[in-house]
């Protein structure tokens, strides 16, 4: 049953990327993968649900990546910036994760990541960051004087800032993020008097 489900997720990893989410179909998927569309719903409730598993694994090893590829003795912002550009990069480079910036679609996606409670998939990150961030205040780097746990919050209202790009205006991302994310880490590094 769980080799199926494998074979299911690959097909579709594969349609994907080759097609975009919007021009692939649950048929197409199945007559891949050699199964009866009866055993693509034993295992998915829809199209979007199967990508949303993908997408997700394609982001936490994004984000992965991102982790494992820098220094962090630089300064803070510095940091938060490389990794910004590096996610856009990869972002746009990454045909499933591309989707995410696709107007036609990025509707339904967006739907199904909330659904599917999407930032847990990189939940991974909220340690290593919070001991970051710690690290960073000991060292003077980032203010004391805002709890830890807060600064946090701060940076998951920035990642969140992403599911509302629609209402902001696509046309203004990802350089919005960039300039708000900017414009907070210069607030949080510069330790008041």
């Amino acid at each position: 049953m769980e080799d199926k489900k494998i074979l299911i997720y690959n097909c579709a990893k594969e349609l994907f990327s080759v097609k975009g989410f919007k021009d692939t179909n649950i048929s197409e998927i199945t007559k891949k993968a050699g199964i009866a569309v009866g055993t693509f719903y034993n295992h998915y409730s829809s199209k979007e649900e199967l990508f949303m598993d993908i997408f997700l694994e394609e982001n936490a090893k994004l984000k992965e990546k991102c982790l494992q590829s820098f220094d962090f003795d630089q300064n803070p912002l510095e940091i938060i910036r490389q990794m910004l550009g590096l996610n856009v990069v990869e972002m746009k480079a990454n045909p499933i994760l591309k989707e995410w910036y696709n107007r036609s679609v990025f509707e339904k996606i967006e739907q199904t990541y909330r659904e599917k409670n999407g930032i847990a998939a990189v939940d991974f990150l909220y340690d290593s960051f919070h001991g970051l961030i710690k690290q960073w205040q000991i060292q003077g780097k980032m203010r004391k004087d805002i709890d830890s746990k807060m600064i946090m919050m701060i940076f998951a209202a920035i990642i969140n800032v992403d599911t509302h790009k629609e209402e902001i205006g696509l046309e203004y991302f990802p350089e919005l993020l960039q300039y708000m994310t900017e414009l907070i880490m210069q607030s949080l590094t510069s330790c008041p008097e």
